[in-house]
């Protein structure tokens, strides 16, 4: 259960709160989608559609690491989710609060109102808002809820809990693994693990990762100062989970994130890039794609389509 002061500070962040321990915040993106015809670069990589797409989490301040560039506020995280919401509510009522987001943009002079009628018929959920989804307990339901409705899902994680993942029935329609060190020590300075087991458990993710039947994607969060180069390590990693898809992701400076780290910590779009290209020709991928606003670049195994199949 929230405390009454972290549930009060969410909601002026702009969270809707759902039950004990979830939440919906509108991204960036639906609103530039929205008004302005522009998606995020999980449209443009793999075709969803921003102004059709859910943000949120089954775990509003619950995570087991400390990165230093999350730009979520973590001094409310929790270790233990304690008695859980049902999954099927948690749908129904993360699925009401985009509606109440949203309803403020119907009449909006920028917003078409058929693509606006279009956002009350969500098509996606991205499991990826805050916290560790993998530490709610009733995951493999709340997956099925999604699915059943027809809802595509992407589910992010930190990888810490791999025997979750390996008991995921159904898994979701594309599973991304956060890597945001290529070795222990960096890994430790960068992402603050609240155990000394994490890294550990990520390894044992990484290994486990060619053995789940779903799209793979593997996300290096790339910090200047802190794990750019070292792209033969990376590979190494890479090359052990047999993913479909590698984004090279550039930090940006923002949220939270600017208490910990500074502007310089930014890594140009041009250095991400020749990373991307450096990896790519390490792990034998293919630089298929990039979105410069994003900072972000796409690498995929030779042949793989990244389109979402209509």
């Amino acid at each position: 259960m929230l405390e009454p002061e972290t549930a009060e500070l969410l909601e002026k962040q702009g969270y809707r709160l759902v039950g004990s321990h979830s939440g919906v915040k509108l991204c960036h993106w639906t609103k530039q989608s929205l008004k302005h015809d522009r998606g995020c670069y999980k449209q443009h990589f793999y075709g969803i559609d921003s102004h059709r797409c859910l943000q949120m989490t089954p775990t509003v301040n619950n995570c087991n690491l400390g990165c230093l560039f999350c730009w979520r506020d973590q001094a409310y995280w929790g270790e233990g989710l304690g008695q859980v919401d049902d999954p099927e509510y948690i749908l129904q009522e993360s699925l009401a609060a985009q509606r109440a987001l949203l309803s403020g943009y119907k009449g909006n002079p920028h917003v078409a109102l058929d693509k606006w009628m279009e956002t009350n018929e969500v098509r996606h959920v991205a499991i990826s808002l805050t916290g560790e989804p993998t530490m709610y307990t009733r995951l493999p339901e709340f997956l099925a809820a999604c699915h059943e409705k027809g809802l595509t899902t992407f589910l992010v994680t930190n990888g810490t809990n791999p025997k979750v993942l390996a008991d995921l029935d159904p898994l979701p329609t594309q599973l991304y693994v956060t890597v945001a060190a290529p070795n222990e020590a960096i890994y430790e300075t960068l992402c603050l693990p609240h155990s000394r087991h994490e890294w550990r458990n990520l390894m044992e993710t990484l290994d486990l990762l060619p053995s789940l039947d779903t799209r793979r994607v593997i996300r290096h969060s790339l910090v200047d100062g802190y794990n750019v180069g070292r792209e033969e390590e990376y590979a190494a990693l890479d090359g052990r989970t047999e993913a479909e898809f590698i984004e090279c992701k550039g930090y940006v400076w923002i949220g939270q994130s600017r208490e910990r780290l500074t502007r310089g910590n930014m890594p140009s779009h041009e250095r991400i890039r020749a990373f991307s290209t450096r990896l790519a020709e390490a792990v034998g991928y293919d630089v298929r794609d990039e979105v410069e606003v994003s900072r972000v670049v796409l690498l995929t195994k030779p042949g793989i389509e990244p389109k979402l199949a209509a």
